[in-house]
């Protein structure tokens, strides 16, 4: 049977055979907590109840407590194959009693036991067993589960209680274990262990006065009335009183030198004498950082470094990395202190400078020389040279438990003469970088740091600004988390300034941050800071892949693959993806990959894109930064291109411009679009992004190109807005660079938006100039698709005829240019035109060669579309089950392309289907479905078209009054869009709803129709 160890103290934490079992949720920890902290009795469910809900559980509490109770059970036999382990006994549940063990029981059993070894005069066994039940504690009791020290009184108040309760005893047991290793003659070792213990705890006066007992009794008397002084400055500032009487008594005795003061008489001589009776305890670690937030997942990943037995196995090592500011020395600081109690031999800090701009990373030979003085080698003893150091270092920590903290180191041959020889040692390493050599001969915990969550980011705000000043504005602080990229070194500068600025709110902050030209100066003081920062990173990296990352930094896009860099270098893929992936080594690009398709992309965090465009802009050549950004964009042309062609089975609806087009290798192309569709929806806001960077650099061929190819995916997807300013920034980039054929390609692409949009009114005057300029550059293939939304812009002003005549010269247009799918498009608006003119079988085969040119052509978007006009058709001519067939036809068709709009149109037929089938209530509900998805599109022609039809079925289904309502929304949607033909076809059906007369149907489809 597997062994199970819940453990307390510290985070929660429950371990199968070492393994861990994962607990679902905050109110699972917390029953759980109860039930083990009332080990062997029965927790009342009203307990846990006020435990959970903190005083004020809901009404349904019993049954929410027996679901966590059962998620518990069902924990424990997943991972321990038991049962049991819960048992439900009147008037709750009980933790069974078993072969589990809790740590905070052993503690507590360890530290009886120790005592009764001290009062029997064993005093070096009671050390012994008190060590090892200090070394149990991993952190703060309960953390994470236990309400703040302040919680409310009641059952709430227990969890917290019993922390604090723990903690104390845990402080308790670490005085007397001090003072029997003092009994033992061990002041030397205490000295640097006290002194970090007080810097923590500065208002036990036992402590103190142990720490000035272990001074004196090392011959360092005026160091220990130092120490009172030190002592009674807190007292007095914090507390406003004097030290007690122990304290003062003791420093009494230290001035006058009295005999009580020396080692016992127990001690070995050679500490009585003044003598070292033991190695030096060094205390190294910097003071831990005040503001420390959040970090659990890295802390926890760290405590596996404790995991180890402890007995000369495997060293254990951890590498923390991440880029400047991310905390990497912060995080591994307060670890450190956090788990000192594990290291009684001592905690040894070097900060090896391997990223330092002004000097050259730490010899190792000079760490080993201070690293031997503070272990109480004398300095004749230190060897010369670095192989004899490293030789005396692993000797030195021989069957010591020393903790070795090596920052900011750059290589594995920087750090490998400091790696002690021994298991009972650990080395926590940081670096930006990922060290080779550490994985496979030692017990290897990599812990790469990121951003803090948004939540975390807020809290390290509110630790140094008044909390009162952002508790009224909460979006503007997670607004400057995200402008700071969450990095804590840029959180701390952004806080500080507003603390030392209590005039500005915190949305003033946002404000200054917001300008990406002035956020890097914003969060950098003059040689520190941000950019301080990320210039170490920087000035370490090859030069290929500097300038790699610089002109990416050009790039403004969220994120992009890795023929980007290709194209910006002009480089071959491959080697460019190399360079790529060492930038995500360096922590300086991170990865996004999807593992359903197995395409991998990478994006910057803003500062450290902010940073690398402003090296482009410092090292590269003005032209060339031009270049690199027009082969970019010629890149996603051609690639856009490509998917293009892919979906309508050629070049068609297009038209192309003299634009650079960056080659890619066919079988990269492959990989890249094997679903076109996809590629544009995953390229989606890069192409806005490099649209509007190519249209400020007036290559307007790129801009408007690369927009009309891409209207694809900004129709089907329905991105209205990424359209229009895709459209807007190329239109006003081709009319500064007097490009007519790409200002009428932009504005046939925004006169189709706006009639996608039924914005008719707004569509007509872009028609108009598109028409004239394409027939002033000669570019037939422009004509004929302007000629096209002109038909369908008159079919909407109800003039057929017109309509008709455009039509028909758009046909002319598309069969001389070869456009198979355009031409397809407008047989389509041709079947309806001539039906609307009163030709049903001539609507009829129309629709039927457009249906058929879209199978020649494989275009399955066009063969919906073509099938929802002949289902119209067949609508018109009475043909309900025929028209009910085709729209099933075009709905599976649109749908499984992921087309609401197509969607909408699919169903706004299918009811009218219904309909002349007289499955009323049927065709009430698909028309319902069909406003719905229209709304959503949003397409407000075809949410009226689909309402005015619905109320012509409601009155049908006899509730006139609702019938009334749908057709007074649908003529007010009409009149939005401008439809006159349409606003008069509603206002005879509202007249024929309102009043007296009989309806059926026929003469309701009358009126629809006519």
């Amino acid at each position: 049977m597997l062994q199970v160890v819940f453990r307390v103290l510290g985070p929660l934490d429950v371990r199968a055979d070492g393994n861990p079992v994962q607990l679902s949720g905050a109110r699972q920890r917390i029953v759980l907590a109860m039930l083990l902290l009332s080990a062997g009795r029965v927790v009342s469910v009203d307990t846990l109840a006020e435990a959970v809900w903190q005083g004020n559980p809901p009404n349904t509490f019993v049954n929410q407590i027996a679901i966590c109770v059962s998620g518990l059970r069902k924990a424990f036999k997943t991972s321990v194959g038991l049962d049991d382990l819960i048992v439900t006994v009147h008037p709750g549940y009980l933790l069974a009693p078993g072969e589990h063990r809790i740590d905070a029981v052993e503690f507590e059993e360890r530290v009886a036991e120790a005592r009764e070894d001290a009062r029997e005069g064993r005093t070096a066994e009671a050390v012994a067993l008190l060590e090892e039940a200090l070394g149990m504690w991993r952190g703060r009791a309960l953390e994470g589960v236990a309400g703040p020290d302040d919680a409310a009184s009641g059952v709430w108040g227990r969890l917290s209680a019993e922390a604090a309760r723990l903690t104390e005893l845990r402080l308790a047991v670490y005085e007397e274990y001090t003072g029997l290793r003092l009994e033992l003659g061990r002041h030397r070792d205490l000295i640097g262990e006290l002194s970090a213990f007080i810097r923590e705890n500065g208002l036990r006066e036992q402590a103190w006065a142990q720490l000035m007992l272990a001074q004196y009794r090392s011959g360092r008397r005026a160091e220990t009335l130092e120490t009172f002084r030190e002592a009674r400055r807190l007292f007095v500032d914090e507390l406003g009183i004097e030290p007690g009487p122990a304290l003062q008594a003791l420093h009494e005795a230290v001035l006058a030198d009295e005999a009580w003061l020396t080692a016992p008489a127990g001690a070995p001589a050679a500490a009585r004498s003044g003598a070292p009776a033991a190695p030096a305890v060094p205390a190294q670690l910097p003071s831990d950082v005040a503001a420390f937030t959040g970090r659990a997942e890295a802390l926890d990943a760290l405590d596996r470094l404790l995991e180890q037995p402890g007995d000369g196995s495997a060293l254990p090592v951890g590498l923390i990395t991440g880029i400047g500011g991310v905390g990497k020395t912060a995080a591994a600081v307060h670890w450190a202190h956090r788990v000192a109690a594990h290291f009684p031999d001592g905690q040894l800090f070097a900060d090896l400078r391997g990223y330092d701009e002004s000097d050259e990373p730490l010899a190792p030979g000079a760490v080993l020389d201070r690293f031997l003085r503070a272990l109480g080698v004398p300095a004749p003893e230190v060897p010369a040279d670095l192989t004899g150091r490293a030789d005396r270092f692993r000797t030195e920590l021989g069957g010591r438990r020393v903790l070795v903290v090596l920052d900011n180191a750059r290589s594995f041959e920087q750090i490998r003469w400091m790696l002690p020889g021994n298991g009972r040692c650990c080395v926590l390493v940081t670096s930006r970088d990922p060290i080779e050599g550490l994985a496979g001969d030692y017990h290897f915990v990599p812990v790469p740091l990121g951003a803090l969550d948004r939540a975390e980011a807020a809290e390290l705000i509110a630790r140094v600004v008044v909390r009162e000043r952002l508790a009224g504005d909460p979006d503007s602080v997670t607004e400057l988390g995200e402008l700071c990229d969450r990095l804590p070194l840029a959180l701390r500068i952004a806080a500080a300034r507003l603390a030392a600025k209590p005039h500005w709110t915190v949305r003033s902050m946002v404000g200054r941050l917001r300008l990406q030209h002035r956020r890097l100066d914003e969060l950098s003081e003059g040689n520190r800071g941000v950019r301080a920062g990320f210039r170490l990173s920087y000035r370490g990296l090859p030069k290929a892949v500097a300038r790699m990352y610089r002109l990416l930094g050009l790039l403004n896009v969220p994120d992009f693959s890795a023929w980007t860099g290709a194209a910006l270098l002009d480089i071959d893929p491959l080697d460019a993806e190399d360079l790529i992936e060492q930038l995500v080594d360096a922590q300086l690009l991170e990865v996004l990959a999807d593992a359903a398709t197995g395409q991998v992309r990478y994006r910057f965090q803003d500062l450290l894109r902010l940073f690398a465009s402003e090296c482009a802009v410092e090292e590269e050549d003005p032209r060339e930064r031009v270049s690199a950004l027009r082969r970019t964009a010629g890149g996603w042309l051609f690639l856009a291109e490509e998917a293009h062609r892919r979906i309508y089975g050629g070049d068609y609806t297009v038209v192309h411009g003299p634009g650079h087009r960056h080659r890619l290798p066919a079988e990269l192309v492959d990989q890249l679009v094997v679903d076109p569709m996809e590629w544009f929806e995953r390229e989606r806001a890069a192409i806005v992004g490099i649209v509007d960077q190519v249209a400020e650099l007036d290559e307007s061929a790129l801009a408007w190109d690369l927009t009309m190819t891409s209207a694809t995916l900004f129709q089907n997807r329905n991105y209205p807005a990424e359209w229009q300013q895709c459209a807007e920034r190329a239109l006003a980039a081709a009319r500064r660079a007097g490009d007519a054929l790409g200002e009428a390609a932009m504005l046939h692409s925004l006169s189709s938006l706006a009639i996608v949009q039924s914005r008719y009114r707004d569509a007509h005057g872009q028609l108009g100039d598109a028409l004239r300029l394409f027939e002033e550059c000669g570019e037939r293939h422009g004509e004929a698709l302007v000629r096209r939304n002109l038909a369908l812009y008159e079919c909407n002003r109800g003039d057929a005829a017109a309509a008709r005549e455009h039509g028909y010269r758009s046909l002319e247009g598309f069969r001389a240019v070869g456009d198979h799918y355009a031409e397809a498009h407008v047989l389509g608006v041709l079947a309806r035109v001539e039906l609307e003119l009163g030709e049903p079988q001539l609507s009829l085969e129309l629709s039927e060669q457009a249906i058929a040119k879209n199978l020649a052509v494989g275009s399955v978007r066009g063969e919906a579309q073509s099938t929802v006009r002949l289902a119209e058709v067949l609508v018109r001519q009475g043909e309900g089950e025929r028209a009910e067939a085709a729209c099933r036809r075009a709905l599976d068709l649109v749908r499984g392309l992921g087309d609401p709009r197509g969607e909408a149109h699919s169903l706004r037929c299918l009811g009218e289907a219904l309909w002349r089938q007289d499955r009323l209530a049927e065709a009430a509900g698909i028309l319902r479905e069909a406003m719905v998805v229209s709304g959503r599109v949003p397409d407000r022609f075809l949410q009226a078209r689909a309402g005015a039809i619905l109320g012509c079925v409601t009155v049908l289904l006899g509730d006139r009054i609702a019938a009334a309502g749908h057709l007074t929304e649908a003529a007010e949607l009409f009149a939005k869009v401008g439809s006159p033909v349409w606003q008069e076809k509603l206002a005879r059906l509202d007249r024929a709803v309102r009043g007296a007369g009989a309806l059926d149907s026929a003469l309701l489809r009358g009126l629809l129709d006519g």
